[in-house]
């Protein structure tokens, strides 16, 4: 990336050089002058943007790069423990107790490795439409107190590890789309409060109605938090954030990516705000709201 950079600035110098130099050996003759000029502001502008582009394509392959790392460690992990039981399984004589202990322990990581493939394949899925393509109406409260639970049970946490707050006294709270892809949204974004909270997770969940018009989901957790200048590319594919902590947290960087594309392809968004390294992070979802009289109209 430093030898485009500066392959790139020295070759807008030498265009610069020659377009200043040009300039002053034909000040007084017009039609070099109208043909010159905008030659070299095209010579220059095509030479800044090819250097864009390269930059680009060498950071879009160090996520490449990145993410194939990530997905074979993925991958090879439990395949490796998963034999390593087995193994022991054939070979040694075990009481039952053991056995059922490896079984679980297996069980487990064919659950890792199922959810790594899942995710890669929904994150190819998903990248390739502009829309969702199933269109029902979905209840958000009953949906995310569901992932909360399954959250809960996956990552073995306590009932006061996750709070979860919501305002009923508006109703059920509506929203037209995907069930599935909704749930894998929430469950990535509750997944990556507990990836991310090395010291124990403490998550605020919050689903509030913001202007009559929309369903807010906020989880805010106290973990290892991120820098202002990531906050923005933290949703690109394969982006993860390079500090020492989150590279040794395991992680493919498609749960982000995942989250803000569904949201978008139902008509919201997903933004992230965080006060910095160490202050935990808060993930917003924001979906548009689905009223109770205008499903009933369309049931109709």
């Amino acid at each position: 990336m430093i030898l485009f950079i500066t392959l790139g600035v020295c070759m807008v110098g030498v265009a610069i050089t020659l377009n200043v130099g040009w300039i002053i050996l034909n000040w007084r003759r017009v039609w070099p002058m109208a043909v010159g000029i905008p030659f070299f502001v095209l010579l220059i502008a095509g030479v800044v943007l090819n250097t864009i582009f390269l930059v680009r394509e060498v950071r879009r392959n160090e996520r490449h790069d990145s993410f194939l790392n990530a997905v074979t460690h993925e991958l090879k992990t439990p395949i490796t423990s998963i034999r390593l039981y087995l193994e022991t399984l054939q070979r040694r004589a075990l009481s039952e107790e053991q056995r059922q202990q490896f079984y679980g322990i297996m069980l487990a990581d064919s659950d890792r490795l199922l959810a790594t493939v899942e995710q890669v394949l929904k994150a190819g899925e998903v990248g390739q439409r502009t829309h969702s393509q199933i269109h029902t109406e979905v209840d958000m409260n009953a949906l995310v107190q569901e992932c909360v639970e399954t959250t809960r049970l996956r990552h073995h946490l306590a009932q006061e590890s996750i709070t979860f707050q919501t305002e009923k006294e508006f109703g059920p709270l509506l929203v037209r789309g995907n069930p599935d892809e909704l749930q894998t949204v929430v469950l990535n974004i509750l997944g990556n409060a507990v990836k991310y909270s090395p010291d124990g997770l403490h998550a605020r969940v919050q689903l509030t109605i913001e202007k009559e018009a929309w369903i807010v989901l906020t989880v805010s957790d106290e973990g290892i938090g991120i820098p202002p200048a990531h906050l923005k590319r933290i949703f690109k594919r394969f982006y993860r954030v390079p500090h020492r902590n989150v590279l040794k947290t395991k992680g493919t960087g498609l749960g982000l990516f995942l989250v803000r594309t569904i949201a978008r392809q139902h008509g919201g968004d997903a933004t992230a705000q965080s006060a910095g390294e160490g202050r935990g992070t808060t993930i917003r979802l924001q979906l548009p709201r689905l009223l109770a009289r205008t499903a009933r109209l369309q049931a109709n």
